[in-house]
């Protein structure tokens, strides 16, 4: 995996007992990008697209269908929600990895823990090149969560 250039967007904290969420405040995916990343996740086997369990109103979450979620608990935020994406003006991401793929994005740049949860935040893609290792670690989240180990896909 590729270290993220530049430096860590700023990002928000959430303060227990508000209703702020842990979200990106810079360096921003532009909505197109946004867009399609949410296109190729919603278009994956097993997975509908709802709200969120978890995150802000807003949060388009994928789901996989309860008899496709073969991963461990700890590869779902609650129910068999894998992932979401925050709204248009955050752009970043909420997704469960194994430990060690969660270790080596962090050291990479590509994101950072929930201050509390530990929930990964992967930030917004800013440009093709970082859509296309944003996308493959959603598909390592998917894949964990569907098949329930860390299928191997190359991030590039």
């Amino acid at each position: 995996m590729p270290a993220r250039k530049g430096p860590r967007p700023e990002t928000t904290d959430a303060p227990p007992g508000t209703p702020l969420a842990h979200r990106q405040l810079s360096q921003l995916a532009p909505p197109e990008l946004q867009e399609r990343l949410f296109t190729r996740a919603a278009a994956l086997p097993d997975v509908r697209v709802a709200p969120s369990g978890i995150s802000v109103p807003g949060a388009r979450a994928f789901w996989l269908r309860p008899e496709s979620a073969r991963g461990p608990r700890a590869a779902f935020q609650v129910g068999t929600e894998f992932a979401h994406i925050h709204p248009a003006e955050d752009g970043s991401l909420h997704l469960t990895f194994p430990p060690e793929t969660a270790r080596r994005v962090f050291q990479q740049g590509w994101g950072m823990p929930h201050p509390r949860s530990g929930t990964p935040m992967l930030f917004g893609p800013r440009d093709e090149a970082e859509l296309e290792v944003v996308w493959q670690l959603l598909l390592r989240s998917y894949a964990w969560a569907h098949e329930g180990q860390d299928a191997g896909v190359t991030v590039e």
